[in-house]
């Protein structure tokens, strides 16, 4: 057997383990720790069960079980076997299982106690997966509560090892192995804005395959860069074998990737990060790295995931650069500057930071987490998302009001899969089309499955005519869903044959829409958000969808796949979703409310006409919650009212500041609304408002904020409250003769301001201070009075004059007579 790095250290960790129950191995790209720890554990005295290794990838998880088998001389499925959603290869004598972290997950929900269970090793944690994290932080709990003696080593070549440590327990090892050091060069070819990756991708390979000898392994972000470069590389290396290694690809030309050609011949492998961790590719020496990452993250406002591509974290990039150097001197080209490579985040994110937490959610309501901030976790779920994760777990009917898991919860916990996928086919197999609703659920997750076609029916049908290995593999497993769902329901003697579309809708009714254009480009979905379509799609021409996947920004995310519905179709089958209700709005030029009768599918608009009876509670509640909105200033409150709240408010009458009674809207307003506010009823209006004012409010009013100025001329005048001056009185100068000291109001006493005015009521003088007009600037004005209204009195010494508003002759005669 071939000594590896990692074998330098496996005395110290099995040592450990024999003591402790966890550890941390750091060991670089190519020491073996993938291959060589969970055999080595077989021979410990505390291993009597199983070694369950954990993979994050299909393919690599198949390739690191095949290679331990040919170790051991071996077939997978002897003593070493792996289980992958579409592949199991496992006997009753198999020791070491390879597995997916998702498989994991429901393996520990299916037994927390991991009966037969001895070690599970997690390796390439740094990749900090969402399943990863909590298939982690459930062995931790498992191994706390029921498995004293479960042992947990973390595995990766670029961790932080210290915080997986604190995690792990206090006492838990480092251990770090050091790699086999060949060299590795590289060479920096930039990066130009304008040029396409694919053709930036195709010439470095180009170039790459020229200057060095070796194998070469190309990444690229997805699957249709592999297919344009790859493309490209036929029309130039006519010779060359190129090779795809993604997810979509059959297990075959997997396998044809990682290893070498038997005849020979150099090989390109186009690969998606399927190839960073985890694999070594037979005879590869050379790697191309576009520098880029496509990951999945939720967009919490569209409320689909979708995939963004962004710039490969240095970690990432170590560890493709690796991949040259596993098996003797390599070189590693990159498509961007040297210089920019430090400013690289250090490490991708974590996805329990970017993703939807929805599948978690629902795993820790199965686990009876009460507390999931409690758990060990490295980063804590965000509450924002849990909470969120909460209500459409709810909608579904996945979770109770206070959280808790339901009985159709624990059965659409029991599918492997996304939520509302697995509520999907249960609720189809009440209709007897679990196996239809099984398939569709597997071709939203398995790109590629049925073509390319972002019709779901047309896909349907394409992979039930499929013969290949990938698609038969498929529909075994898509029927075995169909089995287990159908057994958690009762459903009828026949199938209701029900449409791919109605199926679709009954896990994310959400996602029914409804085209908005002619053109089919623009479409609405019953929960409201709004949708793009490429107008060339088959699915453009149709008047309902319900969309399988969108990607995209919240406003105007693409769809990428859907199934059509006939408006027949959605009247028959959801109709129960189909509500009538009255809609009020608000019109601004009639100040009046309009009330419609409309049909509605939750966002979507069936139909619409004025509703001639609209409840008048519900008129009431939508003005009061429009006058809160909007203010005060929105009612028509007349003369009287608008002065008495003056007085109020200036007086400090608590009851009647706009706070108040924007609160209390309903009590004092609430009886007197209609439909229109211009129809208010000003003397109920001002009672209303007087209703509020308790006998001290009324007497404080009344102290401090009287209503009017008496003059000595037996006149009464409104004070106002709200002059930028202050309180003020208008007042014909005639009126004050005879008074000699400044008119007070309130307690307090304060000065009123006094606006003097001509008979005709014109303004004459502004005054906080009678006496000194009186005594002063009255001289001009009264010369200038004398010639405008020669009619009036205008004496020498007002303040010893008796008041009057007559002219000076009916004045003389009142006095004679």
């Amino acid at each position: 057997m071939t000594t590896l790095p990692i074998h330098a250290v496996l005395p110290d960790l099995l040592c450990a383990l024999r003591d402790r129950t966890g550890a941390v191995l750091i060991a670089p790209p190519g020491a073996g720790k993938t291959t060589a720890l969970a055999p080595a554990l077989l021979a410990e005295d505390w291993c009597s069960g199983t070694v369950i290794l954990l993979s994050p990838r299909r393919v690599a998880a198949r390739a690191a079980a095949e290679r331990m088998a040919e170790q051991l001389g071996e077939q997978a499925g002897g003593t070493i076997g792996y289980v992958t959603r579409l592949d199991v290869k496992r006997t009753a004598r198999t020791r070491v299982v390879v597995m997916t972290e998702a498989i994991f997950v429901s393996t520990i929900l299916a037994d927390p106690e991991l009966a037969g269970v001895s070690a599970v090793l997690f390796d390439e944690a740094h990749e900090r997966h969402l399943d990863s994290d909590l298939g982690l932080a459930l062995a931790i709990e498992s191994r706390a509560v029921l498995r004293e003696d479960l042992r947990i080593v973390v595995m990766s070549a670029t961790i932080d090892g210290t915080r997986f440590a604190r995690l792990l327990g206090e006492g838990t090892p480092v251990i770090e192995s050091a790699g086999k050091a060949w060299p590795l060069d590289f060479r920096w070819l930039g990066h130009a804005a304008e040029r396409r990756i694919e053709d930036a991708m195709a010439s470095a390979v180009l170039t790459a395959w020229r200057e060095q000898d070796g194998d070469v392994l190309a990444f690229l972000p997805g699957v249709r860069e592999i297919e344009r470069v790859a493309e490209s590389l036929a029309q130039k290396l006519p010779s060359a074998l190129v090779l795809p290694l993604h997810g979509q690809c059959e297990p075959g030309a997997q396998r044809a990737a990682i290893r070498r050609d038997p005849d020979g011949r150099r090989r390109i492998v186009l690969a998606t990060a399927i190839a960073e961790t985890s694999l070594t590719l037979d005879g590869v020496s050379v790697v191309v790295d576009a520098g880029l990452s496509r990951r999945a993250e939720f967009d919490k406002a569209a409320g689909v995931t979708r995939l963004v591509t962004h710039r490969a974290s240095r970690a990432s990039a170590a560890q493709r650069a690796g991949r040259a150097a596993r098996q003797g001197p390599g070189i590693a080209y990159r498509l961007w500057e040297e210089a920019a490579h430090t400013g690289r985040p250090e490490f991708d994110p974590p996805e329990m930071l970017t993703s939807d937490l929805t599948p978690l959610t629902l795993t820790l309501a199965q686990w009876g987490a009460g507390d999931p901030a409690a758990m060990g976790w490295l980063d804590t779920p965000p509450v924002p998302a849990l909470d969120a994760a909460r209500k459409g777990l709810a909608a579904l009917g996945a979770l109770d009001g206070e959280g808790r898991i339901t009985a159709f919860g624990r059965k659409v916990a029991s599918l492997p899969m996304d939520p509302a996928q697995a509520a999907m086919i249960l609720r189809a197999a009440e209709h007897g089309e679990a196996d239809v609703a099984a398939r569709l659920a597997l071709l939203l997750q398995e790109r590629g499955l049925g073509g390319r076609s972002d019709d779901l029916t047309q896909r349907l049908s394409r992979w039930d005519a499929d013969r290949s290995p990938r698609a038969q593999a498929s529909r075994k497993l898509a029927a075995g869903w169909a089995r287990r769902a159908q057994a958690l329901v009762s459903g009828p003697a026949q199938p209701d044959d029900v449409p791919p579309g109605v199926l679709l809708a009954l896990g994310r009714p959400d996602m029914l829409a409804r085209r908005r254009d002619a053109s089919g480009e623009t479409w609405l979905s019953a929960g409201g958000r709004g949708y793009v379509l490429d107008p060339a799609s088959p699915l453009a021409s149709r008047e309902w969808m319900v969309i399988g996947d969108a990607q995209g920004q919240a406003k105007g995310a693409r769809i990428l796949s859907g199934a059509s519905l006939e408006t027949s179709e959605v009247e028959a089958w959801l109709g129960d979703a189909i509500e009538r209700r009255t809609v009020l709005r608000w019109n601004d030029s009639d100040a009046r409310v309009e009330a419609r009768l409309e049909r509605r599918l939750g966002a979507i608009t069936l139909a619409t006409g004025p509703d001639p009876a609209p409840d008048p509670e519900a008129i009431r509640a939508f003005l009061i919650e429009r006058i809160r909105l909007k203010g005060l200033a929105m009612v028509p409150l007349g003369k009287g009212a608008q002065s008495f709240l003056r007085r109020a408010r200036y007086a400090g009458i608590e009851s009647l500041s706009e706070e108040a009674l924007l609160v209390d809207l309903e009590e004092w307003l609430g009886p007197l609304l209609g439909r229109r506010l211009d129809a208010l009823d000003g003397a109920g209006v001002s009672q209303a408002l007087r209703n509020r004012m308790t006998w001290d409010d009324q007497q404080a009013l009344d102290r401090l904020a009287p209503p009017e100025f008496r003059s000595p001329a037996g006149t009464s005048h409104p004070i106002d409250y709200e002059d930028e001056g202050g309180p003020s009185v208008e007042v014909r100068v005639q009126a004050l003769f005879g008074l000699d000291r400044h008119p007070t109001f309130g307690q307090p006493p304060l000065p009123l301001l006094l606006k003097l005015t001509s008979p005709p009521g014109r303004p004459i003088q502004t005054t906080r201070d009678l006496p000194g007009f009186w005594r002063g600037s009255w001289r001009d004005v009264q010369r200038d009075m004398k010639g405008r209204y020669p009619r009036h009195r205008w004496p020498d010494e007002p303040w010893n004059e008796d008041p009057s508003l007559k002219t000076r002759n009916a004045f003389e005669r009142g006095r004679n007579a």
